[in-house]
Parts: C-alpha cells; structure tokens; sequence
C-alpha cells in the first residue's frame, strides 16, 4: 500500500479552511502543513516579543476542526508549525480537550552556540546581536516521534521536505543509506509543500487550469522505492500537470544538487510522466550523502525604514523623477540616511531610507516628501501618507556543524530517546550523463514572440538571491531554449538584473534551465526596498519579453 501524504498550508496565510477540506475530500494517511517560510521566522520573533504566541496559532484552529476526525481515522499530523514555541504549540493543541497523543520536536534553535555566522551567500561576517537562529533539521526526529505512536507531530525549524519524508521513514523504516528512496520522497514534499502551486495555482498557462477559484491543494501518493504520485482530491478545482508540477520543481531552488539534512536529491534525475487525468508519477530520482553541515537561518533587526510613493503621468517621466527628487533632498538631505534606495518603475517612483534612528528614518523624511506636494512635477501625487518609520528585520544564512545540533522529541511530555541515525557509508557522486539537445536553428522562420508563448516560468526568493526557473515542454523546444536564453541574454531581457552575478543551471531531464541572481533581494525579504520583496513576479516579466520564436513553437 502506498503512503498518501496531504498537504493542507503553504505558507502562515494560506487558506484556513484546506486542512477541513483534505481530511473530508478524500482518503489520506497523513495531513502536513508548511508554515515556515524564511520571513516567518521573524514575523514570529516579532510577535513573541509583543507577548503573542511564537507559534501559528492559524495551525491550532486547524487542529479545531480536524483533530477529532482525525484520530477516529488513524490519520497522522505532521507540520512545522510551532516555529519558535513548538512545545507551546504543542500545549495548545491539547488544551483542545482530545485525547491525542500530541509531540513536539525541538533542537532546532541553536541562538546561544558558537556559531561562526558567516553569511553563505555573501562570505561576510556578522556582528550584529543574533535575535533568532534556528537550525534546519531534518526527518528523522518527526519519525521518530510518529514510531513512538504520536497523533500529532509539531516541529520548529525543520526542512519543508521533512514534512514528508518522515512520515516515509516511518512507514517504509528507510535507513540513512537508503539515499535514492530519501531522495525521492524530498522532491515528492517539495512538490506539494508551497500548497497549491503543483495543483495549478500561480501557473504560467494558468488559462489551462479549471475553477482556479476552488483550486484543490495536492497530496502525494509516497511508494516504498521513494517514487510517487502527485495528486488531488476528485472534484476540486485546479489541475496537476507534468507542467504544474515542473513548475513547482523549479521554484526557490539552486544548483541541481539539493542539499539538505538527510540527503542530497539531484533534481537532474528526475523524471516525470502524466499517469492519468490530475495524476503525475516521479520516479528515478538519485540521491547522494549529506553534507555534514546544517544550514541556519539566523535573523537581526537591521533598523528603522520608511518608504514613500510617488505616481508619474503624462511626458518628461525621467525629468519629472528627477524633479521629485531633487526636491526631496534639499529638505531634507540624502547623506543623512545609513541607505537610501530609489527606484523609478513608471508610473511608480519609491523612495526608500533606513537609519538605526527611528525618527530619523521617520516623519523627518516622510513629512519631507509631502511638503513637495505644491512645489515639485506636475500631476503630484502619492500613493503613502506621511508616517513613522517601521522595524525591519535582516535574514542572514550560516552553516553549523551538523554534530553540534541535537534533536530532542517529546511525546506526551515525555522526551523519547532518539536512535542513533548513524551517516551512510561512503557513496560515490551520482554520475549523470550529460546531455546536450543542440539547435541549430539555420533556415528555421522564426517570429518576435512574448518568450511566454512558448516558455513557462517560476522565480521566488533564497535569502538575498532570487531564482528564476524557465521551462519548455519539448525536448526540440529546451533546445532552443537552451541554445537562446544565456546568462547574458536573461540580463539584457531583464535590465535590472545588470551587474549581479548570475548563474545559469541546465535541467534537461525537465526540459528547464534555472537562474541564481545574486544579490537581486539585498539582505533578504524583510530587507528588500523592492516592491516585489520576494521576486514573485520576476519569472512572468522575463516570459513578457520578446524574443525570437521559432514560428512551429507558436500555439
């Protein structure tokens, strides 16, 4: 029998009512849910020091609905919600007056070690006082914990793939040199972790999908071997499709090694087919040993930032951005500011400061702006009244030893001893075949298309970096893609991008290439003056961009 794995969130927001709707849609043996992104983790710091939970309390009226129906089911609970209060989360859920057997998986935050904070992205040093730092784990302690006969499973900081490849260990008591099944069930969690992105939400061609409006979330059917099904209840909205699902596959990677705690999945490996109607199987997914560090998310409150808005019509744009900022600056100087961000994306031009003073970063600027109003381009006006600055908050990416981490699990308040995971043996890098799919487009018509008519697209954020994956649907299709979309070229498509570094992965197998830019973000959402913080929309301005089609691509 196979493992059907649910997934019920995608991020602290998402939809309140899907974990109601998984448990009642249709047969699932386990109900997950992501909560963490890399911004939640302050977002909770934040509440926890304004003396709210430092949990997803969202996760507890969940469990309001779900839990009772659950256990009459024999149906397991796995999610990261407890972010920086697990054992807190815990409490909460049994305060529900049920008779779960509730654990909490901690160890995760490793704020008072001997951590050597250098930034992975940038090789740079902290010296800022460190307000939260929390190790990812892995999924060994999650299965553990379900061993021990745990109902529901909360944890902090762990992996999003975690959420499903514990429950796997648990069910098919894989080893740690079991790398290509652990493999396996990696890129399944990916998959479904971000929700409804693999049943067809925020899709390129999302004119394919049907009834948007009641997208149903995805749950995988996990196989002994590590392959899987990506699936949905019958009867929901939505679509999974090799493209939903390549799409997905894409989002806020890296190199095709994906690196985490319990194994390295290659995602060049992977390989996809449409199974049936909303089914689409994974399989041959390799995987190779971990690395002996753990990555650690660590977050510092950076300052004080303001941000104000102004819309341009008419002609003489550039001039009229020009005026409004020249205006602004003899009121109130732009050397006065630790930073001053200015982007000019018409009809919207942003200003944006930050200052370790707060009423620096605050009324003195805003209300600086907005004494222009009379006296600055023609057709003023804004879009953000004056105001106080804001707080933010700085994600800093560093590595630990993975021997200086130690899980702990408690079950009914009862910590259980963890088994000895032991690291696999020595195994050689997977080794895959390159493969090269050439164009040679001589003599081929070809006609100025949006790159979007052809090519699919999914970007998101990894700390300070953006990663923007492109894929096609054919083999002679990636060719061309391959063969046109360089480095250079993304760069001169997307001129924002001019002079970040950028590193261009190939994903044949997927019919995909993937883009790292460095830098594109500053340090990090929560830093980010862009007005696209996260890099969401990067992917559809790069499929707006006209290129050379070949004229039999065009649909």
């Amino acid at each position: 029998m196979v493992l059907r794995i649910a997934n019920c969130s995608g991020f602290y927001g998402d939809r309140l009512s899907a974990a109601r709707e998984m448990v009642e849609g249709g047969p699932i043996d386990v109900l997950t849910g992501d909560w963490l992104a890399e911004l939640t983790m302050l977002i909770l710091a934040g509440n926890r020091m304004k003396g709210r939970p430092g949990y997803a309390p969202t996760f507890v009226k969940q469990m309001e609905q779900v839990l009772g129906t659950c256990l009459e089911r024999g149906i397991k609970i796995v999610s990261n919600a407890g972010g920086l209060d697990p054992e807190g989360c815990a409490a909460a859920i049994e305060k529900l007056g049920l008779t779960a057997k509730v654990a909490y998986v901690t160890g995760d935050d490793v704020t008072g070690h001997n951590l050597d904070l250098v930034n992975l992205d940038t090789g740079e040093k902290l010296a800022e006082p460190v307000l939260t730092a929390n190790a990812y784990l892995g999924a060994r302690p999650i299965a553990a914990a379900l061993s021990a006969g745990a109902d529901v499973v909360v944890t902090g900081r762990v992996t999003d793939a975690a959420l499903v490849t514990g429950p796997g260990i648990w069910r098919y008591g894989w080893r740690p040199d079991d790398l290509d099944a652990l493999a396996g069930s990696v890129v399944a969690g990916h998959v479904i972790e971000c929700g409804c992105q693999a049943t067809g939400g925020n899709y390129s061609f999302f004119h394919e999908v049907p009834d948007l409006a009641h997208c149903g979330f995805p749950l995988v059917e996990l196989h002994e071997d590590g392959s899987s099904v990506i699936t949905k209840h019958p009867g929901t909205g939505g679509a999974v499709s090799v493209g939903t699902v390549t799409e997905q596959l894409l989002y806020e990677i890296g190199s095709p090694r994906y690196l985490g705690p319990d194994v390295v999945a290659r995602f060049d490996t992977i390989e996809l087919s449409q199974e049936g109607p909303d089914r689409v199987r994974v399989s041959g997914v390799r995987g190779e040993p971990p690395p002996e560090t753990l990555k650690v998310a660590v977050n510092y409150l950076g300052g004080y930032r303001n941000t104000m808005t102004l819309v341009l019509t008419g002609l003489d744009l550039e001039e009229k951005a020009r005026v409004a900022q020249e205006a602004i600056w003899a009121r109130v100087p732009r050397e006065s500011f630790e930073s001053v961000d200015v982007s000019f994306d018409p009809p919207l031009l942003r200003i944006t400061v930050t200052d370790r003073d707060a009423r620096r970063a605050g009324r003195a600027f805003s209300s600086a702006v907005v004494e222009t109003g009379l006296a600055s381009y023609p057709g003023f006006y804004g879009l953000t009244p004056p105001g106080d600055a804001s707080p933010y908050g700085v994600y800093w990416p560093t590595l630990v030893p993975a021997a200086d981490v130690r899980p702990r699990v408690f079950v009914a308040g009862q910590e259980i001893a963890l088994p000895s995971s032991g690291r696999p043996g020595a195994a050689m890098e997977v080794l895959v075949e390159p493969v090269t799919r050439r164009w040679d487009g001589t003599g081929v018509p070809t006609a100025a298309a949006p790159l979007g008519r052809v090519a699919g697209a999914r970007s998101g954020d990894k700390g300070g970096n953006a990663n923007l994956g492109v894929w096609v649907r054919t083999p002679e299709e990636y060719g061309w893609l391959a063969e046109t979309l360089t480095a250079e070229r993304l760069v001169e498509l997307l001129p924002s991008l001019e002079g970040l570094a950028v590193e261009r992965y190939e994903l044949p197998n997927l019919n995909a290439l993937n883009f790292v830019v460095h830098g594109l973000l500053g340090r990090g959402v929560a830093a980010s003056p862009r007005l696209d913080p996260q890099a969401k929309a990067l992917g559809e301005e790069l499929r707006a961009r006209k290129v050379e089609v070949p004229e039999a691509f065009l649909r």
